[in-house]
């Protein structure tokens, strides 16, 4: 059975990746990571972002259907925390940096 949603799982996932770790760059950059908890949050969202595309990768490689079925699911899950993970940061972002 061909994986549905796994590769682009795992091709978003890692885009995503870089998109949290620029963030955490930048605010380390510009020496705002003491001031906000955006940094820590966003080193979370980018882990559940690894595990997402870890679990999409087993699932794209197993041989078996039940198994890829599994995997798949599971990566579809820590996604989508990650992406509401994202939302999350986004606001604080708003919050803290509009009027500043």
């Amino acid at each position: 059975m061909a994986n549905r949603t796994a590769q682009h799982i795992l091709s978003t996932s890692a885009n995503l990746l870089g998109f949290c770790l620029f963030i955490i760059t930048s605010l380390h950059i510009g020496n705002k990571s003491n001031s906000s908890y955006i940094d820590e949050f966003t080193a979370i969202v980018a882990l559940l972002l690894t595990i997402s595309s870890v679990f999409s990768f087993f699932s794209i490689r197993t041989p078996d259907a039940k198994k890829e079925q599994q995997l798949e699911q599971i990566a579809d899950k820590f996604f989508i925390v990650s992406l509401l993970g994202i939302f999350a940061i986004i606001l604080f972002i708003i919050i803290t940096y509009w009027d500043k």
